[in-house]
């Protein structure tokens, strides 16, 4: 498996950034490590032995990143309005940075004619933060899959809400997003899973809620609960990523 280690400095988070990137071929993926992980759990947990199919048959390429979970969402007494604003670049510097450099890279070693869309898969905080760059910029994603997540600001911040932590709290503005809005068509040209065990550690109510929210504004997913023997944890991880993916990766012709 052809991999590359990158390290950047980034203009929206002052500080360098870490990324991995593995594959030689085919559509670029965003991993999202758990909370407060690291961009080396896609291979220190043996993610990379699960999707390692798909990458070495050249059908994705892997751009692992960091997040900044331990100053954001973890940081419970930390300012509220700086956490906020914190995550917010984050949330940029995966926009215009990171999102632009997959997209370049895959484009060149695909030698397509046009840069291609992004997809973002994480498990636990990291499926929060997946659902919401899949929801937030459909301009730049268009495939999903997340494991486990909470989609409410509420986890990491309590009663807590300003502008910027509004619009990166899905269960808040997908609620109010008009049911004419241009996002709902663009949603459902894309394919996104949303998968939950019923079983120790997991909390499907999360997933419940954003279900209910989807089916009421008319925007498809794919919403999976799997079973109570079903845990939150790596193993189940790999079941779920290994059923899912073969769906999320299908018709992938690019011109």
């Amino acid at each position: 498996m052809r991999t590359e280690y990158f390290k950047s400095y980034s203009g929206f988070l002052n500080r360098d950034m870490e990324i991995k990137v593995y594959g030689h071929a085919g559509v670029p993926f965003l991993f999202i490590p758990c909370q407060d992980g690291r961009f080396y759990d896609f291979e220190n947990y043996h993610m990379t032995d699960v999707w390692a199919p798909f990458i070495e048959s050249g059908q994705v390429m892997v751009f692992a990143v960091d997040t900044t979970d331990k100053e954001t969402w973890s940081d419970g007494y930390g300012d509220a309005g700086h956490r906020s604003w914190l995550y917010e670049q984050w949330i940029n510097y995966l926009c215009e940075e990171v999102v632009p450099f997959a997209r370049a890279m895959s484009q060149e070693f695909n030698q397509w004619d046009e840069p291609p869309m992004v997809g973002v898969f994480g498990a636990s905080l990291g499926a929060t933060h997946a659902v919401n760059l899949y929801f937030k910029r459909p301009d730049l994603f268009d495939r999903l899959l997340a494991l486990s997540g909470v989609y409410s600001s509420e986890y990491g911040f309590g009663g807590y809400m300003d502008d910027r932590l509004y619009f990166n709290s899905p269960v808040h503005y997908l609620s109010n997003l008009p049911e004419d809005h241009p996002f709902i068509e663009q949603y459902n040209q894309k394919k996104a899973v949303i998968c939950v065990g019923q079983g120790p550690w997991e909390v499907p109510q999360f997933t419940r809620q954003l279900d209910e929210i989807l089916q009421r504004k008319g925007i498809h997913v794919w919403v999976d609960y799997w079973g109570y023997d079903c845990s939150h944890d790596w193993p189940w991880w790999y079941k779920q990523v290994s059923y899912f993916l073969p769906y999320l990766l299908e018709d992938d012709d690019q011109d």
